[in-house]
């Protein structure tokens, strides 16, 4: 039989603890350090994240108002037009006609205005003298202002006509970006045409058209309501297709005082800057929206917050002892590079957001304050954490 000292025993692990490499040894004789932020409650105001189109602030149609045949294109398709530069000219030769017939109708109403007023004094005078009658100056006097209607009427012919032939330089209602032409020279157009010659519109400003359920609107309101602006916070942010944020904020103009019965949706719509022309009618977009106030949240950086395997949100955090504890936390919503959470935080606790190769929970660790000047460079480290 082996008989085995009590040092042969003591000596045994000692001798494991020579063979063990000296990373090893140095881990065991240090904790680990990890890179930690202290939370603290906070107001934020929580949003919503709506998808909309961008509508152009105004439209206008360039149409015909007298028909006749394109003779010229005056503008260039694509860029600027200022409100009344000529864009078309029509054919103006049988307007002209009308305008130099209308014109000669007014100098014989004229003609026949003064032969009436000379009709009328010497009736007058006949009747001074004892010669003429009444009789003959009343219908002098109705003669003279028979052709005084007359000349109006020839003058009104002659602003009509003078309106006709201004018509056919056709000339932008509205100051904007003008699109391709949709007609050319040569063309036959007329007054009660469907399609349009061109279309102006104003992209600056624009508005951005968006859709909210009845209830978020209720909310949002009532949340607001005795803060002394009852329609609450109306600046949003856009984000375009490409997921990039918009530089201009944008206001909340106005919403359609009427909800979709089969949706149960409100059209909202929002106004924006848009003077480098990026936002264009028809563009998709998404409007960050503000819908309420939380009080009592905590924002924490998004790599200090992992999943486990059934997809609940966990944080690490460092308690007073120094131990890593996992903490089931609530996100209301994203921030930026943060998370909004809603509970499992308390004021103070230090959440890890480095290091989490070197701990897990249970561990004790060094916990090291993150400086303000490094949290926008810091890298996310997605970490699965397990149950």
């Amino acid at each position: 039989m082996l008989h085995v000292t009590r040092a042969a025993i003591l000596a045994v692990p000692a001798a494991l603890a020579l063979c063990l490499p000296g990373d090893l040894r140095a881990q065991d004789a240090r904790t680990a350090a990890v890179t930690v932020v202290i939370v603290r409650p906070e107001t934020v105001t929580l949003t919503t994240t709506l998808p909309g189109r961008v509508v152009a602030s105004a439209v206008s149609e360039v149409r015909p108002q007298v028909a006749g045949i394109i003779t010229e294109r005056l503008f260039d398709e694509g860029g600027s037009v200022e409100a009344g530069e000529a864009l078309y000219t029509i054919d103006p030769a049988t307007y002209e006609a009308a305008v130099a017939q209308a014109s000669a109708s007014v100098s014989a109403a004229e003609a026949q205005l003064r032969a009436a007023e000379r009709d009328q004094a010497r009736a007058e005078t006949l009747l001074s003298r004892s010669v003429g009658t009444q009789q003959t100056v009343d219908d002098a006097i109705t003669a003279r202002e028979g052709a005084a209607a007359q000349l109006l009427v020839a003058k009104a012919q002659l602003q009509s006509a003078q309106i006709e032939l201004d018509r056919t330089t056709i000339r932008a209602r509205l100051s904007g970006e003008i699109g391709r032409s949709l007609t050319s020279r040569g063309a036959l157009v007329t007054t009660g045409q469907a399609e349009p010659l061109a279309v102006i519109r104003n992209i600056d400003p624009v508005f951005v058209d968006v859709t909210q359920s009845a209830a978020e609107l209720l909310q949002w309101r009532r949340d607001n309501a005795g803060t002394g602006q009852e329609d609450g916070d109306r600046t949003v942010k856009l984000i375009l297709a490409d997921g990039s944020e918009y530089e201009q904020t944008g206001t909340l103009t106005a919403a359609e005082p009427q909800v979709d019965e089969r949706t149960g949706v409100v059209v909202l719509r929002m106004e924006f800057d848009n003077p480098d022309k990026l936002l264009l009618p028809g563009m998709y977009v998404q409007v960050v929206m503000p819908t309420t106030k939380a009080e009592g949240v905590y924002l924490v950086p998004q790599e200090g917050v992992s999943r486990d395997r059934r997809g609940r949100p966990l944080a690490l955090v460092v308690n007073s002892e120094n131990v890593v504890e996992s903490r089931e936390i609530d996100i209301v919503e994203d921030r930026g590079a943060d998370w909004v959470v809603g509970s499992g935080l308390e004021p103070g606790d230090r959440v890890m957001v480095e290091g989490f190769q070197k701990a897990a929970p249970g561990a004790t660790v060094t916990p090291e304050e993150r400086q303000e000047t490094s949290k926008g460079d810091a890298e996310p480290q997605p970490e699965t954490a397990k149950d």
